[in-house]
């Protein structure tokens, strides 16, 4: 006698078979936009390697017939570029700890102090994130120059110091410490200063990191600012440097491919270090 063979299970196939079509269409857009984000990257890196002429060549060609190491070693042999590079990194980092220092002990007032006109004073500085910098590029070049900061570091350092969108992410986070930390300090005796100090400050690293990359990165590719307030070429930011290379060396595209290579590379490295911490502290922020 037959036996009559069961029957297949044409749900189960036909449900494996749309989420697999599902993954592979989600992997190839990932992979699209992947390369549409690399792809400048990646010609900019390898442009550094070419002559003058291959870089704006026809028909278009992405590696180079040969690779020239000159660029590279003529930019990095040049003093005004080293000494630009250096300056602007020492720039970057007196102006993220300057904002990390001011922005931190804002939100710390703002999410755990009580005091007259607090709920005011917090909708004038939320007020101030939707106002485009560009509109007050011009009162503050008035207000620098009467205060004789031109050509200085200070100029490029103060006055961005202080911003709206920090002290909002700095006091969510704080928003989120548990009250009882603070009471328990308060009865071993500690004022604010020394809370703010010993308890807050060991805490506050997720958000420190997101918000010092953003300062960093921030005056790094500073550049508007920069041409308005600093005219002596020892006070260049990088990006002045290239801008002024770009002007006076139009012809030179390799060179210039190679400078802006290296002019990215702190940043991108700094990303590689703490892209972990950065991506884990914005979901965490999402989800609060």
């Amino acid at each position: 006698m037959a036996v009559a063979s069961p029957a297949l299970p044409t749900r189960h196939v036909t449900r494996d078979a749309r989420w697999w079509l599902f993954a592979i269409g989600k992997a190839i857009i990932g992979a699209v936009f992947v390369l549409a984000a690399l792809f400048p990257l990646a010609w900019m890196v390898i442009a550094g390697f070419k002559s003058r002429t291959e870089v704006v060549q026809t028909p278009f060609q992405f590696f180079p017939e040969v690779w020239l190491w000159e660029n590279y070693a003529q930019i990095l042999a040049d003093p005004t570029f080293t000494r630009t590079m250096l300056w602007t990194f020492l720039g970057a980092v007196l102006f993220t700890v300057l904002a990390l220092t001011v922005n931190s002990l804002a939100a710390y007032a703002f999410a755990r102090l009580d005091f007259r006109f607090k709920r005011t004073l917090w909708v004038i500085v939320i007020t101030t994130m939707f106002i485009p910098g560009m509109t007050i590029l011009l009162t503050s070049f008035i207000v620098v120059t009467n205060l004789q900061m031109l050509d200085t570091l200070a100029v490029l350092v103060i006055p961005g110091a202080a911003s709206a969108g920090t002290i909002f992410f700095i006091r969510q986070f704080y928003l989120s410490i548990p009250s009882s930390l603070e009471e328990a300090a308060m009865l071993d005796g500690c004022g604010r200063v020394r809370i703010f100090v010993n308890v807050f400050l060991p805490l506050s690293k997720p958000p420190f990191v997101v918000m010092g990359i953003t300062a960093f990165l921030a005056y790094w590719n500073s550049y508007v600012w920069p041409i308005l307030t600093v005219t002596s070429p020892d006070q260049f930011v990088v990006q002045q440097y290239l801008a002024t290379f770009r002007s006076e060396r139009a012809t030179e595209l390799g060179l210039l491919m190679a400078g802006s290579t290296l002019a990215a590379a702190p940043v991108i490295i700094l990303f590689l270090i703490f892209q972990r911490q950065i991506i884990g502290n914005i979901k965490m922020a999402g989800l609060k």
